[in-house]
């Protein structure tokens, strides 16, 4: 997937600023696709200049002009097209990962702590997910929105967002257990 399809994909509900697509990219879409700011800045150039997105130019009294974008036909045209094609299986590139697989060779308090400081993130986001999937079904319980609700993408996305930081969360916790239990029991290290 490219970044283009996930800038189309979170312009679709609504016209926004490259600053609210940011901070869109930041809760929502974050979950599934990671871009830092200026990418999206330019991204947005390349969709206008290719004609999938178009602006306009929105004058404010108290702050600097905003630009607001939307999804064109043809920009909607590129995201049928990119639904078509297949979808390549996700694999896991994680830093932590491989500081647990060298377990048995490092300072096993340090990867605790490593892994202590995740888990506390996965918690933020697991919350975050959970605030975001409430306030997008508003009264409706999670059945009634899913099988009657306007839009279901973002809140299925939030859903594969909050199942993957709920695998990391657990995935730490046990990680942290089994860590502690070895130390406990005077495990062999190194």
């Amino acid at each position: 997937m490219a970044l283009r399809h996930a800038v189309l994909a979170a312009l679709l509900d609504e016209e926004l600023s490259g600053y609210q697509l940011v901070k869109a990219f930041d809760l929502g879409v974050a979950n599934f696709w990671h871009a830092q700011p200026q990418q999206v800045y330019a991204e947005l150039t390349r969709l206008e200049k290719d004609g999938l997105i178009t602006g306009r130019e929105v004058v404010q009294d108290t702050r600097p002009n905003k630009r607001l974008f939307q999804v064109t036909d043809a920009g909607l045209a590129e995201l049928d097209h990119f639904t078509d094609t297949a979808a390549k299986p996700s694999f896991v590139r994680d830093d932590l990962v491989v500081k647990v697989q060298a377990a048995d060779h490092v300072d096993t308090r340090t990867l605790i702590a490593r892994l202590t400081e995740r888990a506390a993130l996965a918690q933020a986001k697991i919350d975050l997910f959970g605030k975001l999937l409430r306030g997008m079904r508003g009264d409706r319980t999670e059945e009634e929105f899913l099988r009657h609700g306007e839009r279901i993408g973002p809140y299925l996305t939030c859903l594969r967002g909050l199942a993957f930081e709920q695998g990391n969360l657990d995935w730490c916790e046990r990680t942290v257990t089994v860590l502690r239990d070895r130390e406990g029991a005077d495990a062999p290290r190194r």
